[in-house]
């Protein structure tokens, strides 16, 4: 192993530390935290392969290759509908009951993401990978914030009872391997 790529999995720890203790709507916790190491990363890459052909949706396969050329990819995903109890009506239903009756009621696709979701649980989900983001550009980390791969990690069962993930995949390298991205 080079000590670059001990040095990324210690900041995929650290990044994981900072999601972790970003502030939560409330104070409770819903996120879920989870590193794909250098084991990992073709199985999900495999997994946003096959949503890619699944969906329709190229951006997952243009994605893939990014994942598989990263040395560390860390997963953030929240239980969205472990709602706060506010009765804030952010998820389009009158109370946080009826947002919780409907769960699994309203997505019957294949769609990446399950809802409804309580906004109060996205927004923590938001500010969690904001928190992690500047924690790898503080390490100097490349990385970059992929629906893609968290909807890949969800799919693969990676986050129990998570409805909504993101990926980010980690490098470090003389250039980013994110920046010349093919559309």
């Amino acid at each position: 192993m080079h000590a670059e790529d001990d040095g990324v999995m210690t900041v995929a720890r650290l990044m994981a530390l900072s999601a972790r203790t970003a502030p939560k709507g409330k104070g409770k916790d819903s996120l879920v935290c989870v590193i794909a190491g250098p084991g990992d990363l073709a199985a999900l890459a495999g997994e946003m392969e096959r949503l890619s052909k699944s969906l329709g949706l190229s951006i997952f396969t243009r994605d893939a290759g990014n994942v598989s050329a990263s040395q560390a990819c860390l997963i953030i995903g929240v239980r969205g509908q472990e709602p706060v109890g506010i009765n804030c009506q952010g998820c389009g239903f009158p109370s946080c009951d009826e947002m919780v009756e409907a769960t699994g009621k309203v997505n019957g696709t294949a769609a990446p993401f399950r809802g409804p979701n309580c906004v109060i649980k996205i927004t923590d989900l938001g500010i969690a990978v904001g928190s992690a983001v500047k924690t790898a550009s503080i390490h100097n980390v490349d990385n970059r914030v992929m629906y893609t791969a968290g909807a890949a990690a969800l799919s693969l069962g990676w986050l129990p009872a998570c409805t909504i993930a993101y990926g980010i995949p980690l490098s470090a390298s003389g250039k980013s391997i994110y920046f010349d991205r093919q559309k």
